[in-house]
């Protein structure tokens, strides 16, 4: 999951009513000043509105995940994200072995929403695939990524996922502070071989 793919995910749904509520007509020199305003306007909007969805749900993001994996024995979470175009979910997307699940669950009551989308490790695209691969060879899950994130950020997660960015795999935890998002990067220890000391 790319970064832009994974706050994207949380800003979709309030973003489509932000940017449609600001949209004008304005004379040419003005535009460029003018577009940059109205999307930063624009963004600022959905943030609040998804920070006071977010803030009336009952279901912290972890719970989300954990019934998720529950769903398949052996899962892992490999992302999460909150949206709130409608009810306001989690959608979860779980894997074990050569399977991917993707599940909403209800921010609210915890319950399963919609249809389970099943997939194949082969139906991914190459950066997800590759994501979900370095799952394997890592000692933490997000789950504890999770956990650090909010301490860290002294707020609630609503979003997480791994991804490669300049050649380095991170964990990246968007967390609810106030009223900002916090993004969280955490480098995972990986599995193999431990430094050993010399004497």
């Amino acid at each position: 999951m790319s970064k832009h793919h994974l706050f994207a995910l949380i800003m979709w749904s309030a973003t489509l009513a932000a940017t449609a509520a600001v949209a004008d007509v304005q004379a040419p020199a003005d535009v460029g000043t003018r577009t940059a305003t109205t999307q930063s306007e624009a963004e600022e909007a959905a943030i609040r509105r998804v920070l006071a969805e977010f803030r009336t749900t009952r279901i912290p993001l972890s719970r989300a995940m954990a019934i998720a994996e529950r769903l398949h024995d052996g899962s892992k979470t490999a992302d999460i994200s909150f949206e709130i175009d409608g009810p306001p979910i989690y959608r979860v997307r779980t894997i074990r072995n050569e399977r991917v699940w993707e599940n909403a669950i209800d921010a609210n009551t915890g319950s399963i929403t919609g249809k389970e989308i099943t997939s194949s490790l082969k139906e991914l695209d190459r950066e997800d695939l590759a994501n979900i691969l370095a799952l394997k060879w890592i000692k933490q899950e997000l789950a504890d990524a999770v956990q650090v994130a909010e301490r860290a950020a002294a707020g609630s997660a609503l979003a997480g996922g791994l991804m490669r960015q300049d050649g380095k795999l991170n964990f990246v935890i968007v967390v609810a502070a106030g009223d900002h998002l916090k993004e969280v990067m955490l480098e995972p220890p990986k599995v193999g071989k431990q430094n050993s000391a010399r004497p």
